[in-house]
This record gives structure tokens, C-alpha cells and sequence, in this order.
């Protein structure tokens, strides 16, 4: 993987969550897509290969908020819950076919995906990094027992979480990238970006470090500053610029998510590019047009 980020930038996937619903997926439950790992796995095949079609080289699988407590709560063991976590690999294996040149990320979303009440947007749990460190290594090492290429820890919003998963997959053997939402210069949590993205530099596992599920005009901001901090490739992939409200459980303001954006990013250091919420395969196809008229 760290070779292929030194030859070229490879085009990640989008918001796999859009795309399910897309498909007719309801994702009203709490385990949110996770759910479909046991209930309708085909529909999560399909999200992915959606993407392969516009033009993703990487795929991020379904295990975002797929973790041992939030199954346990629907009667689910821990037994099923790791074959269901294996399953989230294999699953983005078969979108891949036979292509060589499609990679698979392994989701480690936040602690505060598994409360499902938005505190990954706040971070700051309570916990201490060694509880954080003890939530999280179990399915890491179930997830990195299905082989992807690298682990995405990602949606992190604060300092300690990010500590906290580099610590539970220390020794796994799979290469990740820590990726944090931000608001401003800061996370999430109100710890400076430039801080938290230095975490990264002397940290041999991590291939790339930089920003996701935040505002496109953030991350402008955040990826030559995770270039800068790092020294190490950018991961960056934001929302669509729309905003999520909870109290009328549905999407409010305009796309700002310009894929012409992808150039610029390549520009200062990102080597994986792609989107999250809301961002579809039509804009990652136009992602993908972009970065292939500028190689």
C-alpha cells in the first residue's frame, strides 16, 4: 500500500450509508448500516461494487459501528459478532473481483459511533485512553484477522481516542491511517488540528494521516497542514457540505463537495482522496476523471 501511495493517488469510496439508502436500505436502526452485515449482506456487496464501477481503488467497509457491544444489545455473541466483522472484509473482497488494483479498508469508527447518539462528534468520553485502548483492540484484531490492506481509524474526534486505537493495533501487522473530523483548525473536541495530526509522525503503522466527515472547506484547510505536521501522505475524504439535522431527521444546505477540489488536495500531499456522507459514486467518478486528467 505504501508503494502504491508513492506512485499515484488512489481514489477512496463514498458515503457508503448514502448508497445503501440509495438501494432502498433502511438505515433507521442504531447499528445503523452494520446491520445489513447480518441482515442483507448482498445490498453491501452492491454498495461497494457502485463504487468500483465509478472509479474507487479503495474501499472502506461496512464496520464503521459494527462493535461487540452494539450487536450484544440485539442478542448477537460474541461468535457472530466476529464472523459478522470478518464478513465486512469479504464482502468488499467480492465488489473487488479479481482486480489487483482495488484495495479494501478496514473501518474502525469511534466509540461514540457505538452510542449512536452523535458523541463522535464531540469525543471526550469520560474514558481514559486504556479503556478506550481495550474497547477498541478486539475488533481490530478480528478485522485484521480477515486480511484487509489497511485499517481506516477513522471519524476520530479527539487526541485520546487517537491514541487509544494506534495502542490496540500496535502489532497487527496491517498498515492504518488516522483520520479525524474537524471543525476549523481544531477536532472535534477543540484540541488543535496541527497537534492532533503530529500524532501520527513517528508512528511506523501509519501510512497516511488527515481528515474525513467534516466540511469540504475544512479540509481544504486540513491537508497541507497534515502534510506539513506529519511528513506521511494525506487521507481526506468530507461530506457532501450538507448538514445533518437531528431534530427534523433529515439533510439541510447545499453541496459544496466540488470533485474539481481533488486536484488542489493532490497538490498538497493527499494520496487517498474521496468523500463520506452524501458523496455518491457520480462524484467520485468525477474525482476520479479529475485526478486521471492531471497524471
Amino acid at each position: 500500500m505504501a508503494a502504491a501511495l508513492a506512485r499515484r493517488t488512489v481514489v477512496l469510496d463514498g458515503g457508503l450509508s448514502n448508497q445503501l439508502a440509495d438501494q432502498g436500505c433502511d438505515l433507521s436502526d442504531a447499528l445503523w448500516s452494520a446491520r445489513l452485515l447480518a441482515d442483507a449482506p448482498e445490498q453491501i456487496e452492491a454498495a461497494h461494487a457502485a463504487y468500483v464501477r465509478a472509479g474507487a481503488r479503495m474501499l472502506i467497509t461496512a464496520s464503521y459501528q459494527a462493535t461487540y457491544e452494539g450487536f450484544a444489545r440485539r442478542g448477537i455473541g460474541r461468535a457472530q459478532t466476529t464472523a459478522l466483522l470478518r464478513r465486512s472484509v469479504e464482502l468488499a473482497r467480492r465488489a473487488a473481483g479479481d482486480r489487483a488494483d482495488v484495495w479494501v479498508a478496514a473501518s474502525v469508527g469511534p466509540y461514540g459511533a457505538m452510542l449512536a447518539d452523535g458523541s463522535e462528534y464531540r469525543g471526550r468520553y469520560g474514558l481514559s485512553v486504556r479503556e478506550l485502548e481495550r474497547f477498541h483492540r478486539p475488533r481490530i484484531e478480528a478485522l485484521c484477522a480477515a486480511g484487509p490492506d489497511v485499517l481506516a481509524l477513522e471519524t476520530v474526534p479527539d487526541i485520546d481516542e487517537a491514541e487509544a486505537l494506534l495502542r490496540a493495533a500496535e502489532g497487527t501487522g496491517v498498515p492504518v491511517w488516522l483520520s479525524y473530523t474537524a471543525a476549523g483548525d481544531a477536532t472535534r473536541a477543540g484540541q488543535p488540528l496541527d497537534r492532533a495530526l503530529a500524532l501520527a509522525a513517528d508512528a511506523g503503522q501509519v501510512l497516511a494521516v488527515g481528515v474525513n466527515c467534516c466540511d469540504p472547506a475544512d479540509a481544504d484547510r486540513a491537508v497541507g497542514l497534515a502534510a506539513e505536521v506529519s511528513g506521511k501522505p494525506v487521507v481526506v475524504y468530507p461530506n457532501s457540505g450538507e448538514t445533518w439535522d437531528a431534530e427534523w431527521r433529515g439533510w439541510r444546505g447545499g453541496v459544496t463537495f466540488d470533485p474539481a477540489r481533488a486536484v488542489e488536495w493532490q497538490s498538497a500531499g493527499a494520496r487517498l482522496i474521496g468523500g463520506c456522507c452524501r458523496v455518491g459514486p457520480d462524484r467520485i467518478a468525477a474525482v476520479a476523471r479529475r485526478l486521471d486528467a492531471v497524471r
